[in-house]
């Protein structure tokens, strides 16, 4: 039956990653994600899958975050009933995120329809529910790196640090039959080489085909040591404007690494004249993660005895009421909060009481899809609409570009020259202009058959190359 893979999703786009696998008559799915950016492309996410939940016999996941994870409860609830293989923290992380994103799913249906109501239009069911989401960690099943596991017949996976959020993972597969062995690399995201608190990625030296992520394949991050020195000048500016800074914040990953950051700079940055918030239920959970699982890392992010970073002047904000008592804070008040591209969350609260004032800063330290209401922000919207009501952009907004978690086209290249064989390269997660540019430079350097996969393409994995 051969080994085979199709692509119904992060093609041409940054979410929504869905791959499909057979392998000998088998059916397995590689990542399950939601795709994000606007209404219009959340609603795609409602269309069937391109496998019916009751022929899927494995779904693998390479990491925690969304777009590669959030819409495993719906294919639950559409009868999928099979093993859902996850690295160790990844699951810890999904335990955290899934239920959350259900939660959120309800919010927004009930939203929606208390305006249908008013309109005779027919309401609308949440694309799954909390209890959905809870349902589906059961069958998860998680290992450590680098342990084999049976997929389905012939079909091995292994997990290895992809160096991008705790838990990432490059998806290793390799299937055997009587023809033999072929090997499929799949990147996951991959981290930057100057990433605060991750590990560098794993690199192999040996596949039939490479599917590789591409979200930065267009530039260079700024150095770390230039970042830092933004950072440094936003601070100041913002302590002499005596105004706010709020930070919108993936809640895995980039929260982590703002407070390891705002540990190892408090002195420089001069913090002890702020009060920094972490305005984040769920980015406090994450963040208590990262300290269980703080072996899989090499960066000193806590103290011995604590599950928060030690940080004069921190406040981790629970409650809603917690939370709402920071808009009384007119100045000095860091706020970190979710989501991290300002398209849900306490971030649009912090918004409405901030973007309009010229002396609050505005720090935009990821990656802003299109559609979203961070992108239209970094892209100059001069007013913006929360919750009916339209705001003037009058604070000020910074990108800090060399915060990311993901490689630029440096660090892509780089782990790419490790395959000795050169394989075939297929390239997803990224918009297409940032595909055509990394494609152009990886042809050109390596000679390599480099490809950018498009919806419902179908390819055959072969054997490629003499064996290292």
């Amino acid at each position: 039956m051969g080994f085979e893979l199709q692509f119904f999703g992060a093609t041409g786009e940054v979410t929504g990653s869905l791959y499909v696998i057979r392998a000998g008559g088998h059916t397995v799915l590689l990542e399950c994600g939601l795709i994000q950016g606007g209404a219009e492309n959340e609603e795609r996410n409602r269309l069937p899958f391109p496998v019916a939940g009751n022929e899927v016999d494995a779904v693998i996941l390479s990491h925690a975050h969304i777009d590669h994870s959030g819409r495993v409860p719906r294919l639950v609830k559409q009868g999928y009933t099979g093993p859902i293989y996850v690295q160790d923290a990844t699951r810890a992380l999904c335990e955290i995120m899934l239920p959350d994103s259900g939660y959120l799913n309800e919010k927004d249906a009930e939203w929606e329809n208390r305006k249908r109501r008013g309109t005779g239009k027919t309401l609308v069911e949440p694309l799954y529910t909390r209890e959905d989401a809870e349902k589906s960690l059961d069958q998860f099943e998680s290992a450590p790196y680098g342990q084999a596991i049976e997929v389905v017949p012939g079909l091995t996976l292994r997990f290895h640090d992809a160096g991008h959020i705790l838990g990432s993972a490059i998806v290793e597969l390799v299937y055997s039959d009587d023809g033999g062995s072929r090997r499929l690399i799949f990147s996951g995201d991959l981290g930057y080489r100057e990433a605060p608190v991750m590990n560098a990625p794993s690199t192999f030296t040996h596949a039939d085909t490479v599917l590789m992520e591409s979200t930065y394949g267009d530039r260079l991050h700024r150095p770390i040591a230039e970042t830092m020195q933004e950072m440094t000048d936003v601070f100041e500016a913002a302590r002499a404007a005596q105004g706010n800074i709020l930070i919108p914040a993936f809640t895995v990953g980039r929260t982590q690494d703002l407070l390891y950051l705002m540990a190892e700079n408090y002195e420089r940055w001069n913090l002890d004249k702020w009060h920094i918030f972490l305005d984040s239920p769920m980015g406090i959970e994450a963040t208590e993660t990262y300290s269980k699982y703080r072996h899989l890392y090499g960066a000193k992010l806590f103290g011995p005895e604590s599950n928060l970073p030690d940080l004069p002047n921190f406040h981790a904000t629970r409650t809603a009421e917690e939370s709402m008592a920071i808009n009384e804070i007119r100045s000095g008040a860091i706020i970190i909060a979710g989501s991290g591209m300002c398209s849900g969350g306490r971030i649009l609260h912090h918004l409405k009481n901030n973007v309009w004032r010229p002396m609050c800063h505005l720090l935009i330290v990821g990656f802003q899809a299109q559609g979203t209401l961070g992108r239209r922000i970094v892209d100059g919207a001069e007013t913006i609409k929360l919750w009916g009501d339209e705001f003037r952009v009058r604070m000020q907004v910074h990108t800090i570009g060399g915060l990311s978690a993901h490689g630029d086209q440096a660090d892509l290249m780089a782990w790419y020259r490790n395959f000795e064989n050169m394989p075939p390269v297929y390239l997803v997660h990224g918009e297409r202009e940032a595909q055509k540019i990394l494609a152009m430079e990886m042809r050109k350097e390596f000679g390599a058959a480099v490809s950018i996969a498009e919806y419902k393409q179908k390819i055959k994995i072969e054997t490629h190359g003499s064996r290292s």
